[in-house]
Protein backbone atom coordinates (compact mmCIF):
# COMPACT_ATOMS: atom_id res chain seq x y z
CA UNK A 1 0.00 0.00 0.00
CA UNK A 2 1.39 3.39 -0.96
CA UNK A 3 1.64 6.25 1.52
CA UNK A 4 -1.14 8.07 -0.34
CA UNK A 5 -3.52 5.10 0.01
CA UNK A 6 -2.72 4.84 3.73
CA UNK A 7 -3.53 8.55 4.22
CA UNK A 8 -6.81 8.20 2.29
CA UNK A 9 -7.78 5.14 4.36
CA UNK A 10 -7.05 7.07 7.55
CA UNK A 11 -9.09 10.07 6.34
CA UNK A 12 -12.04 7.85 5.39
CA UNK A 13 -11.90 6.10 8.79
CA UNK A 14 -11.84 9.45 10.63
CA UNK A 15 -14.76 10.83 8.58
CA UNK A 16 -16.75 7.62 9.19
CA UNK A 17 -16.04 7.76 12.93
CA UNK A 18 -17.07 11.42 13.21
CA UNK A 19 -20.23 10.72 11.17
CA UNK A 20 -21.24 7.82 13.42
CA UNK A 21 -20.57 9.86 16.58
CA UNK A 22 -22.60 12.77 15.20
CA UNK A 23 -25.52 10.50 14.28
CA UNK A 24 -25.54 8.96 17.77
CA UNK A 25 -25.42 12.41 19.41
CA UNK A 26 -28.30 13.71 17.27
CA UNK A 27 -30.34 10.59 18.02
CA UNK A 28 -29.84 11.02 21.77
CA UNK A 29 -30.64 14.72 21.53
CA UNK A 30 -33.86 14.05 19.61
CA UNK A 31 -35.05 11.55 22.22
CA UNK A 32 -34.39 14.02 25.05
CA UNK A 33 -36.02 17.07 23.47
CA UNK A 34 -39.46 17.93 24.82
CA UNK A 35 -41.44 20.42 22.74
CA UNK A 36 -43.81 23.02 24.20
CA UNK A 37 -47.38 23.43 22.96
CA UNK A 38 -50.21 25.66 24.15
CA UNK A 39 -53.89 24.61 24.22
CA UNK A 40 -54.62 26.25 20.84
CA UNK A 41 -51.88 24.20 19.16
CA UNK A 42 -53.16 21.03 20.85
CA UNK A 43 -56.73 21.76 19.69
CA UNK A 44 -55.42 22.35 16.13
CA UNK A 45 -53.80 18.89 16.12
CA UNK A 46 -50.20 20.14 15.86
CA UNK A 47 -49.04 17.69 18.54
CA UNK A 48 -47.30 14.55 17.20
CA UNK A 49 -49.37 11.54 18.31
CA UNK A 50 -47.86 9.46 21.11
CA UNK A 51 -44.97 11.85 21.84
CA UNK A 52 -44.18 13.49 25.16
CA UNK A 53 -44.50 17.27 25.19
CA UNK A 54 -44.99 20.18 27.56
CA UNK A 55 -48.40 21.83 27.84
CA UNK A 56 -48.49 25.35 29.20
CA UNK A 57 -51.15 27.86 30.07
CA UNK A 58 -53.30 29.04 32.93
CA UNK A 59 -55.32 26.76 35.21
CA UNK A 60 -58.99 27.58 34.62
CA UNK A 61 -60.88 28.91 37.65
CA UNK A 62 -63.20 26.27 39.14
CA UNK A 63 -61.74 23.39 37.15
CA UNK A 64 -59.69 21.69 39.89
CA UNK A 65 -61.23 18.33 40.89
CA UNK A 66 -59.59 15.87 43.27
CA UNK A 67 -60.53 12.20 43.52
CA UNK A 68 -61.33 11.43 47.17
CA UNK A 69 -58.84 9.10 48.82
CA UNK A 70 -56.26 9.23 46.02
CA UNK A 71 -53.62 11.50 44.54
CA UNK A 72 -55.52 11.79 41.25
CA UNK A 73 -56.39 15.34 40.24
CA UNK A 74 -58.09 16.79 37.16
CA UNK A 75 -57.96 20.39 35.98
CA UNK A 76 -58.22 22.40 32.77
CA UNK A 77 -55.40 24.41 31.18
CA UNK A 78 -56.30 27.34 28.94
CA UNK A 79 -54.61 30.00 26.84
CA UNK A 80 -57.91 31.95 26.86
CA UNK A 81 -58.68 30.69 23.33
CA UNK A 82 -58.88 26.92 23.86
CA UNK A 83 -58.90 24.54 26.80
CA UNK A 84 -57.27 21.16 27.40
CA UNK A 85 -58.33 18.85 30.24
CA UNK A 86 -55.40 17.52 32.28
CA UNK A 87 -55.19 14.40 34.45
CA UNK A 88 -52.36 14.03 36.96
CA UNK A 89 -51.65 11.46 39.66
CA UNK A 90 -49.22 12.70 42.27
CA UNK A 91 -48.56 15.53 44.66
CA UNK A 92 -49.08 18.97 43.15
CA UNK A 93 -46.55 21.74 43.85
CA UNK A 94 -47.36 23.97 46.84
CA UNK A 95 -47.78 26.99 44.57
CA UNK A 96 -50.26 25.27 42.23
CA UNK A 97 -53.65 27.00 42.22
CA UNK A 98 -56.49 27.95 39.91
CA UNK A 99 -55.86 31.06 37.83
CA UNK A 100 -52.08 30.54 37.94
CA UNK A 101 -49.57 29.67 35.23
CA UNK A 102 -48.62 26.01 34.87
CA UNK A 103 -46.43 23.82 32.67
CA UNK A 104 -47.22 20.09 32.59
CA UNK A 105 -45.06 17.33 31.04
CA UNK A 106 -46.77 14.28 29.60
CA UNK A 107 -48.70 12.78 26.67
CA UNK A 108 -52.04 13.33 25.01
CA UNK A 109 -54.50 10.44 25.52
CA UNK A 110 -56.73 9.30 22.62
CA UNK A 111 -59.75 10.99 24.27
CA UNK A 112 -58.01 14.41 24.15
CA UNK A 113 -57.04 14.50 27.83
CA UNK A 114 -53.46 15.43 28.61
CA UNK A 115 -52.01 12.82 31.00
CA UNK A 116 -49.28 14.59 32.96
CA UNK A 117 -46.21 12.95 34.49
CA UNK A 118 -45.02 16.19 36.10
CA UNK A 119 -46.68 19.52 36.90
CA UNK A 120 -44.69 22.72 37.45
CA UNK A 121 -46.27 25.86 38.92
CA UNK A 122 -45.14 29.47 38.89
CA UNK A 123 -42.94 30.46 41.81
CA UNK A 124 -44.08 33.98 42.74
CA UNK A 125 -46.73 36.59 41.96
CA UNK A 126 -45.18 38.01 38.79
CA UNK A 127 -43.46 34.93 37.36
CA UNK A 128 -44.99 33.01 34.53
CA UNK A 129 -43.17 30.27 32.64
CA UNK A 130 -41.55 31.95 29.59
CA UNK A 131 -43.31 29.65 27.12
CA UNK A 132 -46.70 30.45 28.65
CA UNK A 133 -46.01 34.19 28.60
CA UNK A 134 -45.00 34.06 24.91
CA UNK A 135 -48.03 31.95 24.04
CA UNK A 136 -50.44 34.29 25.82
CA UNK A 137 -48.76 37.30 24.24
CA UNK A 138 -49.24 35.77 20.78
CA UNK A 139 -52.91 35.07 21.49
CA UNK A 140 -53.83 38.32 23.26
CA UNK A 141 -51.20 40.86 22.34
CA UNK A 142 -49.79 40.92 25.87
CA UNK A 143 -49.61 38.52 28.78
CA UNK A 144 -52.13 38.63 31.57
CA UNK A 145 -49.53 39.45 34.20
CA UNK A 146 -48.52 42.60 32.32
CA UNK A 147 -52.09 43.93 32.29
CA UNK A 148 -52.92 43.29 35.95
CA UNK A 149 -52.03 46.29 38.11
CA UNK A 150 -49.87 45.54 41.10
CA UNK A 151 -51.24 46.68 44.48
CA UNK A 152 -49.61 49.91 45.66
CA UNK A 153 -47.43 49.45 48.75
CA UNK A 154 -48.89 51.02 51.86
CA UNK A 155 -46.76 53.92 53.07
CA UNK A 156 -46.77 53.67 56.83
CA UNK A 157 -44.56 55.80 59.04
CA UNK A 158 -42.77 54.05 61.90
CA UNK A 159 -44.61 54.41 65.21
CA UNK A 160 -41.54 55.71 67.07
CA UNK A 161 -40.68 58.59 64.73
CA UNK A 162 -42.14 62.07 65.40
CA UNK A 163 -44.12 63.79 62.66
CA UNK A 164 -42.06 65.83 60.24
CA UNK A 165 -42.01 69.58 61.01
CA UNK A 166 -43.90 71.83 58.66
CA UNK A 167 -41.90 74.04 56.32
CA UNK A 168 -41.64 77.64 57.53
CA UNK A 169 -43.91 80.04 55.77
CA UNK A 170 -42.36 83.09 54.09
CA UNK A 171 -45.64 84.87 53.46
CA UNK A 172 -46.27 88.66 54.06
Amino acid sequence: MTPRQRRMTLVVAIVAGVSIAGALALSAFRRNVTFFFDPTQVAAGQVPPGERFRLGGMVTQGSLKRAPGSLEVHFVVTDFSHQVPVSYTGVLPDLFREGAGVVAHGRLAPDGTFVADEVLAKHDEKYMPPEVARSLKRRHGESRTETEPLPAPAAAAPASSPPAPAAPSTGP
